[in-house]
């Protein structure tokens, strides 16, 4: 029943949209040709090319015009027709109407074959005007989707990117003699290179504000609609180019439609900078024209003077003297505005690009934020890695009534998110949409590393997608045991190391005397050496960044008593669990200290009740594992030789076997992001916050 409401709605429009259409035309016949002064639209009126009164004022034409789109557009709102099929349709329905109208006019009146006569209708503005005031106000006024379209943004931007490289290509292409004649006379003769000047300069803008358009901007947006009606004026202008006027009409028609999808802004902290820029650039300019002028000055037809250069520079600016100065002589009159408007032309490129820019990424965790984080943690971060969102590196982000929060972090735009939220079960879903508007405010795109598998569900209706990451190791520690062949070679390291005196001691981080965490902290620098602190998602920043009873040291003592290595872990209290943050050791400890170490606390941990024991993660573990090779597709057999080939790298397989020792059972992990085409910035975004790669600038 309502497909049928739908298509009857349909219906009545359409044939309302004929019907306002003939009354737009009829009320141009009863208001005359010549009510008000100004340039006319010719063949606004069929039938009356004969007594030459077929023209009507370009104010009036617009104002009939513009009542009967508005109109249509509150038509279609009342039957509640989305407004991108319904700005589109009205603007080729409306074209089409008016072209046929047209064309039979000119057909009857000027007694030609009807081939010439579709043609002319082609290139007439009576035909253009109607279905591009018509389509912009049916999609200004239309229903709008009930939800942003999430593939809006990338697929305008896409367009709009085209169209500007067919701008500047339209540009640099020679018209077609008989039109641009016919410009040049009903126009100034510079009219014509000064539009195709302006169409370059429109159409690289468009190239880059593209960009802007994917990250949701609404500057952009208003900007790239202004660019798009006046292209295709200048369109018109430069040669009569009306397919291209036509494919502008149809852009700004989409882009009005899907205004909902971009609500984006600039980063006001770089308003000021942008100014400061923008006034450099205009000095330079001029001072480059001043200074060329200057030293070429025997080159122009008058005695110099700071006010000529200042005109001549203003002018090349703006591109009225591509084709050269016939104020200036020789070759310098040929190259030098050519230059002023190139040098103009990318500095405003560049001023564009740095307004499109990302924000700036400003971490700051405020004490009440922190303290804040940290109850939610205890009460809520059930997950091996919540207490890791406690790294002083991240920023907090919290649900309204702070019942959740997720940290997080950005770097080369991309807000990579640690882990899971954490918080109840019914807060995530409101979170990770307040976040994700957030982060689209600033130009970010979202990634999450680590995730686990509570809240996939929430992510994919969130229109996130889910990719595996790897594998957990995670050890219960009342199953745990050294019995049996397959666990023989660790039972071995233990009772080796036990033969030799060493002795382990296992103490919670606020048991620690200071000379001890001096000791540490020693072992730690040492182990590290030059290379910086790696992790993000699973590693603390600082031994000590969780104090108390929030983090435990496995600490390894030598036979003469000296610490030689000690494993770090985080205490998970809501999840009773304990998470291996980092393992250091010097390096002359024999072989097997490190697993010697992860037996005893499984033993300590379950004395104290402590069920689970997270060890390493293994990314690819899927892929990577022995057991694994006969069930692996062909891609993932690719992706196994690339992964070992970077063993010298990241050293994955000896992690996972490493692991494997344990007899562990393995949690998959995830990256959730927003689409594939995000996927190697946000493996280069990932690696950088992880410290496995260094960005140039920094990792903002």
């Amino acid at each position: 029943m309502r497909s049928v409401w739908r298509t009857l709605s349909f219906v009545a429009v359409a044939g309302s949209a004929v019907l306002l259409s003939a009354a737009a035309i009829g009320l141009l016949y009863l208001i005359g040709p010549r009510t008000i002064p100004g340039p006319l639209v010719s063949d606004a009126l069929p039938l009356d090319e004969l007594p030459r009164l077929s023209g009507v004022s370009l104010l009036t034409f617009l104002a009939v015009w513009a009542a009967a789109g508005a109109l249509l557009g509150g038509l279609t709102r009342l039957a509640r027709l989305e407004r991108v099929a319904s700005g589109i349709l009205a603007s080729v329905g409306v074209g089409l109407l008016a072209f046929s109208t047209v064309a039979f006019s000119i057909f009857v009146v000027r007694q030609i074959p009807s081939g010439k006569a579709l043609h002319a209708a082609g290139h007439s503005p009576a035909v253009y005007l109607p279905a591009a005031i018509v389509g912009l106000e049916v999609a200004l006024l239309a229903v709008p989707r009930g939800r942003p379209h999430r593939r809006a943004p990338l697929v305008l931007a896409a367009l709009v990117a085209v169209s500007g490289l067919l701008d500047v290509f339209s540009a640099i292409t020679p018209a077609i003699d008989t039109r641009l004649l016919w410009i040049e006379n009903a126009t100034p003769n510079v009219v014509p290179r000064l539009a195709s000047a302006l169409v370059v300069a429109s159409g690289l803008a468009l190239v880059v504000l593209a960009d802007g358009l994917r990250r949701r901007r609404r500057g952009a947006w208003r900007l790239t609609l202004a660019l798009v009606i006046v292209s295709g004026a200048l369109h018109i202008l430069k040669g009569l180019d009306y397919e291209e006027a036509i494919a502008c009409t149809l852009l700004a028609v989409a882009l009005v439609a899907y205004r909902g999808n971009f609500a984006g802004r600039s980063d006001p902290a770089r308003h000021q900078r942008l100014l400061l820029h923008a006034l450099f650039l205009v000095a330079a300019i001029f001072a480059y024209g001043a200074v060329a002028i200057w030293i070429n000055r025997l080159a122009i037809d008058r005695p110099y003077s700071v006010g000529f250069a200042v005109q001549e520079t203003a002018e090349a600016a703006i591109g009225l003297h591509l084709g050269g100065s016939v104020r200036i002589t020789d070759s310098f009159g040929s190259w030098f505005p050519l230059s002023v408007f190139v040098l103009g032309a990318v500095g405003m490129l560049a001023l564009l690009r740095s307004w499109l820019a990302p924000w700036r990424y400003r971490h700051g965790q405020a004490a009440h934020e922190r303290e804040r984080a940290q109850q939610l943690v205890a009460a809520w971060g059930v997950d091996t890695l919540a207490p890791f969102a406690l790294r002083a590196d991240k920023s907090y982000f919290f649900a309204e009534d702070e019942r959740a929060f997720l940290a997080y972090k950005v770097v080369a735009g991309v807000a990579i998110v640690s882990g899971d939220p954490i918080g109840p079960q019914d807060a995530i879903p409101e979170l990770l949409g307040r976040f994700l508007v957030f982060a689209h405010l600033r130009g970010w795109r979202l990634a999450i590393l680590g995730a686990g598998e509570r809240f996939l569900d929430s992510y994919r209706e969130l229109g996130l997608n889910v990719l595996y990451h790897g594998d957990e190791a995670v050890v219960e520690t009342t199953t745990f045991s050294l019995e049996g062949r397959a666990i023989r070679k660790v039972r071995q390291s233990v009772s080796r190391l036990e033969r030799e005196g060493y002795r382990i001691e296992i103490l919670s981080a606020g048991a620690i005397d200071e000379e001890t965490r001096a000791e540490l902290a020693h072992i730690f620098d040492v182990w590290r050496g030059d290379a910086p602190v790696k992790g993000f998602t699973m590693e603390l920043d600082t031994l000590f960044r969780l104090d108390g009873d929030d983090a435990v040291f496995a600490i390894g003592f030598g036979p003469e008593g000296n610490p030689h290595g000690f494993l770090h872990f985080a205490v998970a209290h809501a999840g009773n669990a304990l998470s291996l943050s980092s393992m250091p050791r010097l390096r002359d400890t024999p072989n097997g200290f490190n697993e010697w170490l992860v037996v005893s606390t499984f033993g300590w941990a379950r004395e104290r009740g402590i069920g689970r024991v997270s060890l390493n993660f293994a990314p690819f573990a899927a892929v990577l594992s022995p057991d694994a090779q006969t069930g692996l597709s062909r891609q993932q057999r690719l992706q196994k030789r690339v992964l070992i080939q970077m063993k010298g790298h990241f050293q994955l397989d000896n992690l996972l076997a490493f692991n494997e020792k344990f007899l562990p059972h393995w949690d998959r992990r995830y990256v959730i992001h927003e689409g594939v085409a995000d996927l190697p910035r946000v493996g280069i975004a990932g690696l950088a916050a992880e410290g496995y790669l260094v960005l140039p600038g920094g990792t903002r």
